[in-house]
């Protein structure tokens, strides 16, 4: 391409990135922002609304509340205005602006403590840890939100870039997190929370300082070079000291997720057998000891022999130094709580497992007392063999059978003992219900039916 082509194209670029056409006067931007700067009467008022709005959410962990606080915070306005007054070098600005920032910070602060000193809940939510390890990424959502804020405020469609940077950079959870640590005295959270903060408010300001460069403001004619070089070098040394925790917070971030990779990796490549499988793995990470804790189920493995084989793999895996532990059913290490290695879904085997035992069992006892049942009517004629030759030696053979009789009109259903008797020689009537009784008294049942078996021989012969 020739230079002049360079040039065309050049220009054709530059003309996207052109901001003259799109700006307000300065003067204009300047009133808005300085007019967002104060902090008295409906402004104060204000915050402390939305601090409690704020403090509710984190509390409720509603998510939808939290952002409803953030659109109407007023806090943003004398950040933005810090921004500002290090861009044109109006000293009285940083000062009206930092000092009102200050005492936005102690009575957001002072309100969300007060809640949750008076609050009945207590217990850390999602939402209130997620502001309590801030990193590198918290540095960059500042830097840009404080960035498309300025250039939306010296913009002149303003569209709808403040109520996104406001929910974007999130000013009011870390202060109602600082509350909330200060409150229920836990130091991580309040430390944590209020440096979230910090970044927050030192990168939306580095940006405003930026974007007022960029939009090309002319700094104020009586302004002092050299204290204005002072002052600069100043804000630049506060954000390189303010990014530095984050950077290392954010390299322990990394380091972490990728122990907890490799593990994930270890556990699923290694663990692998026929009949066994692995119930939950858990891993620990501190900067003394890496520990990975392996819980199986199934068949049992030879517990010194595996965690031989186990612990010389893991350096494939990058896992060097990583203490492990593998628990099986019948293997319990006394340095690990077992309560908290068992998960939820072993507790829901335990339950299923409990339900089908108890059912299977009264399905057993059922079996077994039919079994019982038929097993006594069975071998009754062979137990009362004795006492029959003693007390009706007429009597030559025996069978007694147990049968369900159904009544064909009602459809009712009954038990009745049949018993097939041969006489060596006639029975009197009187003999027929003294056996009766006897067997009504052995069978414990009155339901029974005494047939001779030689009349139906008889019988059947006739008819034949």
């Amino acid at each position: 391409m020739t230079n002049i082509d360079l040039n065309v194209l050049r220009d054709k670029v530059a003309r996207y990135f052109d901001l003259t056409p799109f700006l307000t006067p300065q003067a204009e931007a300047e009133a808005n922002i300085r007019e967002g700067v104060g902090f008295r009467g409906t402004n104060v008022l204000i915050l402390i609304a939305a601090i409690f709005i704020a403090s509710l959410g984190l509390n409720t962990n509603s998510t939808a509340v939290i952002i409803g606080a953030m659109l109407i915070s007023p806090l943003m306005g004398p950040i933005i205005g810090i921004g500002l007054g290090v861009g044109i070098h109006d000293f009285e600005l940083i000062k009206r602006s930092f000092r009102n920032l200050l005492y936005a910070t102690f009575f957001s602060v002072i309100t969300s403590c007060v809640y949750f000193l008076i609050s009945p809940v207590n217990e850390g939510h999602s939402e209130l840890l997620a502001r309590t390890s801030p990193t590198i990424y918290d540095v960059f959502i500042g830097f840009f939100g404080g960035a498309a804020g300025i250039l939306a405020i010296g913009s002149k469609a303003k569209g709808n870039v403040l109520p996104g940077v406001a929910i974007a950079t999130a000013l009011m959870p870390p202060l109602c997190t600082v509350g909330y640590g200060l409150a229920t005295w836990q130091p991580t959270y309040f430390l944590g929370a209020l440096y979230l903060f910090f970044i927050n408010s030192v990168f939306i300001a580095c940006a405003t300082t930026a974007g007022v460069k960029l939009m090309h403001y002319a700094p104020k004619s009586f302004s002092n070079p050299e204290r204005a070089r002072k002052v600069r070098r100043i804000v630049y040394a506060l954000a390189l000291l303010t990014m530095l925790p984050a950077i290392y917070l954010t390299y322990t971030m990394l380091v972490q997720n990728n122990f907890e990779n490799n593990c994930g990796r270890f556990v699923n490549t290694e663990f692998d057998f026929p009949n066994t499988s692995v119930l939950n793995y858990k891993t620990s990470f501190n900067k003394n000891q890496r520990t990975l804790t392996v819980s199986l189920m199934g068949e049992t493995l030879p517990q010194d022999s595996l965690m031989v084989a186990m612990t010389d793999r893991l350096a494939l895996y990058h896992l060097n130094g990583t203490r492990l532990r593998i628990i099986q059913g019948n293997y319990y290490d006394p340095r690990t709580d077992f309560t908290q290695t068992t998960s939820s879904m072993l507790r829901d085997m335990y339950t299923v497992t409990q339900s089908t035992i108890t059912r299977q069992q009264v399905t057993i006892d059922s079996l077994r007392n039919a079994y019982s049942t038929t097993l006594r009517n069975d071998s009754m004629s062979v137990r009362i063999a004795p006492e029959l030759k003693v007390l009706f030696p007429q009597i030559g053979n025996i069978a007694i059978n147990r049968t369900i009789v159904c009544d064909v009109a009602t459809g009712g259903l009954d038990t009745m003992n049949i018993v097939l008797v041969d006489y060596d020689r006639q029975i009197s009537a009187a003999e027929r219900n003294k056996f009766h009784e006897f067997l009504e008294a052995r069978l414990q049942s009155g339901n029974i039916t005494i047939i001779n078996s030689k009349e139906i021989a008889t019988k059947k012969g006739v008819t034949d």
